[in-house]
């Protein structure tokens, strides 16, 4: 069953809309805060995101842009009480996909998903490459040599961040930042770690340790 995440603080609006949902067949993962909404877009692909703009732990604008630097093509539909033009200009520049303001009715805020749902299906996001190493952050599939390599979401996150920078190398707090969506409390020293499945599973030559520095993409040589 496909799933949506729903990022709204209010508990009986969230309520109503999770009941409104699970009616048209989707499975929905309800978050209060934006903390716990970056996890759930960690750890789960989801086919759209409803997301409220004020939150508790964060902006929902915050949330947005960590998915868009991410390559998420996820489509997302803001839904919040703000109707001042600028706040919509800002969530759409950010990468939103519509927007809808409260209060709304249910059969709009229905129409209006699968508009977007509709409408994502002819996004199209380049696949990344270095060597035979492809990195397709659309589908999150990694391939070498053209056979699929099974990676954990945590380690797909640190090589499309390394791969989206190659050329540059990116220190611990950088990646550990992309896995965390900058949350201290939660990151901790576990970069070196997925650096190191990461070489078992695609070679060493993939990522490079710059002592002091960080990590990096191979040469190409």
């Amino acid at each position: 069953m496909d799933a949506i995440l729903l990022v709204e603080d209010d508990q009986m609006l969230g309520r109503a809309l999770t009941s409104a949902l699970s009616q048209e067949g989707w499975r929905v993962v309800h978050c209060e805060d934006a903390r716990f909404a970056r996890l759930a877009l960690v750890d789960h692909a989801f086919v759209a995101v409803l997301l409220d703009l004020g939150l508790p732990g964060g902006s929902g604008l915050d949330v947005l842009e960590t998915m868009r630097d991410g390559y998420d093509p996820t489509p997302v539909l803001i839904i919040t009480a703000r109707d001042q033009l600028s706040d919509r200009v800002r969530g759409l520049d950010a990468g939103a996909d519509d927007y809808i303001v409260k209060p709304f009715q249910r059969d709009e805020m229905l129409a209006r998903l699968r508009a977007v749902l509709r409408r994502s299906r002819g996004v199209v996001t380049p696949v990344l490459r270095w060597r035979d190493v492809e990195i397709d952050p659309a589908a999150r599939t990694v391939t070498r040599g053209g056979q699929r390599v099974g990676l954990s979401a945590h380690e797909f996150r640190i090589l499309l961040a390394l791969f989206e920078s190659q050329g540059r190398v990116l220190s611990r707090d950088q990646l550990q930042d992309r896995l965390y969506g900058g949350d201290a409390e939660i990151g901790s020293n576990t970069v070196a770690v997925y650096v190191h499945q990461l070489r078992r599973k695609l070679g060493d030559e993939v990522v490079v340790t710059e002592l002091g520095f960080g990590y990096r993409v191979g040469d190409e040589g």
